[in-house]
């Protein structure tokens, strides 16, 4: 596409003549198109200046030629929101039409970045034209607006065409970002119709944002008008929900339609008014069908589950609830963490349902095989891409990325963090994983604790206790602990570490207190310690192990020592003298 427009030497422009020649889109997304005449060196310029909500007409152009009669180079320079040409030669004097031809290459600039940035003077304007845009408010030194920023950039090319992914810039945009309460870096919000809609709060990963935005496109629940239509949206990679209803007057379609503003973020929403549609899954009225994604159909469990009432937004969410996953789904890094609200088995294997549905689920129907027999026990079974889950089973059950690449490794998670893993080889007749989980449920297997090897030598003034030494150092019951929870690269720490070995020089010949210190990257910390970050510090009394008492004092040592005092079970030992209580 060109757009040609004519000069004179004069320095004015023929507008009417402007706007016959320029392409209407292109026209629209102008301001206006004038010449101006620099005080220095006396060369004639133009400025193009885009109305704010139009700027990707200016970023795409990058490239342009004038032609005088004479080829007269020239440079694109780009400020905020124009973009300026500045001859290089000066202009043959006397009346010359001169045609500008400027060469749009949207590629050369658009292509390095899907995401709109916007700034103060354009966001109201950008943001009204789109119906769903999710916004990242950022600073350029934030570590994790880093870590974002390519993840970002990812999903807003497969959103492409979908939901418009935009960025701000918070350090130079500090007007829009005081108007909508940022406070924090990054802070991804939600917009429609450029009005602030919600808080995003799904995963942030490339992967994640894509299907957590799909599910913000559109409305809240899609009006299914035939068969087809609904074929078409149950046949999807995730779970649906459809509603089937009488009339758009239903007043149980009012509730499912708040439901499903409410849920959006979850699941896939969809209606219907024609009754008919709902014979097939022998729903008869007014209901709700739930499709299970047919990637997952297994003759182990119904595919569509039906739901006949009640219509509340509860009983709606229970519905869900207790059916959306089934009875063995496919457990990614965005859902894992509601899965593992309950006790959770999980078979780690090559799965891939997009290049090998089939061969994904050859296992997956053996592990349902099993689990039809313990539906009832209270454990949820699933299955996962060991490639996604590599760091995760190193980390917590000591598997190398390398070993049993062949069979699926099975672990079970517990709600309170206890972990087990089944040693013996899956075999394909599922009778390995029988005898796991009856091992399981008569409480006879041992459970998985990742633990640094025991010190050959522990007679430093300060203990260090290992998972495999807890229990006998600091669930000692004839003892006070004092136990520092650390990482090594944590700065907070190295500070401490000589003010703690100190303390625990001065308490080394006391024989009733314990001063301990675990690395709690390399190990496994207890139940009933919460360490979110570094240093923790608890004390754990003799008699009372099960009532550990965070420190939240200075760390000096003659604070650790006040704190000593009024909590110790029996009288400190300060240096070889014994302190009165």
């Amino acid at each position: 596409m060109s757009v040609f427009v004519i000069l004179t030497s004069c320095g004015r422009l023929n507008r009417a003549l402007v706007e016959f020649l320029v392409d209407k889109r292109i026209r629209q997304s102008l301001t206006y198109i004038s010449p101006t005449v620099e005080i220095t060196s006396n060369p004639h310029s133009l400025f193009l200046s885009p109305r704010p909500q139009r700027r990707d007409f200016v970023r795409a152009g990058t490239r342009g030629r004038i032609e005088c009669g004479l080829l007269l180079s020239f440079f694109v320079s780009f400020s905020s929101h124009r973009f300026y040409l500045s001859p290089m030669a000066n202009l043959v004097s006397g009346f010359v039409f001169c045609f500008l031809s400027v060469s749009l290459y949207s590629r050369s600039v658009l292509a390095r970045s899907d995401v709109v940035e916007l700034r103060d003077a354009d966001f109201d304007y950008v943001a009204a034209e789109h119906e769903t845009m999710l916004v990242k408010f950022y600073a350029p030194w934030c570590g994790h607006c880093k870590k974002l920023a390519p993840e970002f950039e990812t999903a807003a090319k497969r959103l492409k065409g979908i939901v418009t992914l935009a960025k701000v810039d918070c350090t130079s945009n500090s007007e829009i970002c005081g108007k909508f309460g940022v406070t924090g870096y990054p802070t991804l919000k939600i917009f429609r119709n450029g009005e602030e809609s919600s808080s995003y709060d799904g995963p942030r990963s490339a992967d994640g944002i894509v299907d957590y935005m799909k599910k913000q496109a559109g409305p809240d629940s899609v009006l299914l008008n035939s068969k087809k239509d609904l074929e078409a949206f149950a046949n999807h990679f995730d779970a649906s929900v459809v509603g089937v209803f009488e009339s758009s007057d239903s007043p149980q379609l009012v509730e499912f339609l708040k439901g499903a503003s409410l849920m959006r973020d979850s699941f896939r929403f969809a209606h219907t008014t024609d009754l008919q549609l709902g014979l097939k899954y022998d729903l008869t009225s007014e209901g709700i069908l739930l499709f299970r994604p047919p990637r997952l159909a297994s003759m182990f469990e119904e595919s569509v589950v039906p739901h006949r009432g009640p219509f509340s937004v509860t009983a709606l969410r229970r519905f869900i609830r207790d059916n959306i996953f089934g009875n063995c789904p496919h457990m990614t890094k965005e859902n894992r963490d509601q899965l593992r609200k309950k006790d959770l088995l999980t078979a780690y294997y090559d799965l891939d349902y997009l290049r090998n549905p089939k061969g994904s689920n050859y296992w997956r129907n053996r592990v349902m095989k099993v689990a039809s027999q313990y539906s009832s026990r209270g454990l949820l079974f699933s299955v996962a891409n060991r490639k996604d889950f590599v760091d995760e089973l190193e980390e917590d059950y000591g598997l190398g990325s390398t070993e049993g690449s062949e069979v699926p490794f099975v672990t079970i998670r517990t709600r309170t963090g206890h972990k087990y893993s089944m040693r013996e080889e899956f075999t394909r007749d599922g009778k390995s994983l029988e005898r796991f989980l009856e091992d399981y449920f008569a409480h006879r297997l041992k459970r998985y604790i990742k633990s640094e090897p025991v010190p050959a030598n522990n007679n430093g003034p300060v203990k260090v206790v290992v998972a495999d030494t807890f229990e006998e150092i600091v669930n000692d019951p004839k003892k006070d602990v004092l136990i520092e929870f650390y990482a090594p690269w944590c700065g907070h720490c190295k500070k401490l570490e000589p003010k703690y070995t100190e303390l625990g020089q001065e308490l080394s010949s006391d024989p009733s207190i314990v001063i301990a210190k675990m690395d709690a990257i390399a190990n496994d910390v207890p139940e009933g310690y919460d360490v979110q970050g570094f240093p923790t510090i608890y004390f754990v009394p003799a008699g009372r192990k099960n009532e550990p008492k965070r420190y939240e004092g200075i760390r000096e040592v003659k604070d650790f020592i006040s704190f000593l005092k009024r909590e110790a079970t029996s009288s400190l030992v300060l240096n070889g003298l014994k302190e009165e209580l």
